[in-house]
This record gives C-alpha cells, structure tokens and sequence, in this order.
C-alpha cells in the first residue's frame, strides 16, 4: 500500500516538493514516520492514548530533523474542523477507520475539507463487494453465502477455528462497496482518480504468520494484483485515492 501511495504522490506533486500530510487515525504512527522520513511535513491525529504514547516512543527515538517535521496531536478524525483551516493539507491519509465508523459520511466531508486545490485523499477501506471470498477460501460455505448479502465484516473466532485453519481475530467492522464510496467521492469534491486492491492473496495469512523469504516476490505479486481487474475487485481491503477538484 505504501507503494500504491507512493506512485500517486509523485505523479501528482513536483519531485522534492515539501508536502503537507495530514494522517487521520494515524495508529503507531508507522505510516507518518515514513513520510517524515521522506522529507514532509506530516500532523498525525489519533484518539487512542495507547496507540499515541507509542508513536511518540517511536518519534522521540528518530533524528532530530525528523522528529521536527512531524506532529502528534490527540483527537477525533470525526473532528479535523476543529483543530485544522480548510485547505491546510496537501496529502490526507485515513487508512481503516472508515470500517469503525456507523455514519461515515460526515467524517468524509471533513477530511476533504481540509484538502487544498488539486490534493490527494487517501482512503482504505474494507471492502463490501468481497465478503464472501475469505470464508469462501477456508470452506465455510453457510458464512460464505450469508456474506454475499452482509454490510459487515466478522473476522474467525478462536471458537469457529476447525484446528486446522488459522483463526482470525477481531472485531466485526463495517464494509464499504466500491460503487458507494465513489458516489461519496464525487458528493464530497474530492471524486476518485484510481483506486487499488490491498490483500489480495495474503489477507488469509494467519496472524503472526513468519515473514516468507521470498518477500520482495510475495509483494510483487500483492502490488500487480492490486492493479489488474479482475483481481482487485476481490481483495480484502479497497485503497481508493481521491483528488480535490
């Protein structure tokens, strides 16, 4: 997915130039270091004091020069009015938080509101028009056709595991269809320009799988699928990158 951003961020600013980055639920802050690393100027919002106190581990632990390109602040990403102008930033990531979110719409509004002219949304999402795929792929065939019609997500309990196929955990969290958040896209002033699919063949992975050696090949195959038809449209999760008009 950093690739994926990486192509739309230079083919739409000038190499070298200072971006202003907003990262909305921004996590450990591992995505905002990155981009801090990269040279700009990056605000990350997060609301979870755990998920805070580690990204300013991780930032105390940087360069100088890194650690005063980036910020932390402690909010709400329902909340970006309150803390930013409109048209502060020139890059806004919210990477999964949309899938915690019962009324996304106004979170939206808000995060394209604080785009300047001509700069880039950066969504991910889990994906609605895929539900059916992972318990498709481990032979759940009641959840697979329950899945077709559902608008959320519920990853493998430890009850449901067979021993055999990894369990997945978590939390159930809603699902978006690519056709819906297009719409919302286009509603917001921000309408899609290309959008990718992230975890096609890897999503089931059990969690803490080892890292294969064959790496850069596994990601080579995750980043083509995620640009052809017709495998991204069955990827687990939806990056799609928005423009502001």
């Amino acid at each position: 997915m950093a690739r994926q951003l990486d192509e739309q961020m230079a083919g739409r600013f000038p190499v070298g130039r200072r971006l202003r980055v907003l990262d909305v639920g921004m996590g450990r802050g591992a995505r905002a270091l990155r981009l801090a690393r990269a040279g700009h100027q990056v605000t990350g919002l997060e609301r979870d004091a755990v998920m805070i106190a580690a990204a300013r581990e991780a930032l105390a632990g940087q360069p100088e020069g890194i650690r005063e390109r980036m910020r932390i602040i402690e909010g709400d990403g329902r909340d970006t009015g309150v803390h930013f102008l409109p048209g502060s930033f020139d890059v806004v990531l919210c990477h999964g938080v949309l899938m915690y979110v019962e009324e996304p719409d106004p979170l939206l509004a808000g995060l394209a509101r604080m785009l300047a002219q001509g700069g880039l949304l950066s969504l991910l999402a889990r994906n609605g028009d895929a539900l059916a795929m992972r318990p498709g792929l481990y032979g759940e065939w009641a959840g697979a056709l329950a899945a077709f019609d559902a608008t959320r997500h519920l990853p493998r309990s430890r009850a449901e595991s067979d021993g055999v196929t990894p369990p997945r955990l978590g939390p159930e969290v809603r699902a978006d269809r690519l056709a819906t958040l297009t719409a919302k896209l286009a509603g917001i002033g921000a309408p899609l320009h290309t959008w990718y699919g992230v975890g096609v063949f890897t999503d089931t992975a059990p969690d803490g799988a080892p890292v294969p050696d064959d790496l850069e090949t596994l990601l080579a195959v995750e980043e083509r699928a995620g640009r052809t038809d017709p495998y991204r449209g069955v990827a687990a999760l939806l990056h799609l990158c928005g423009v502001r008009g």
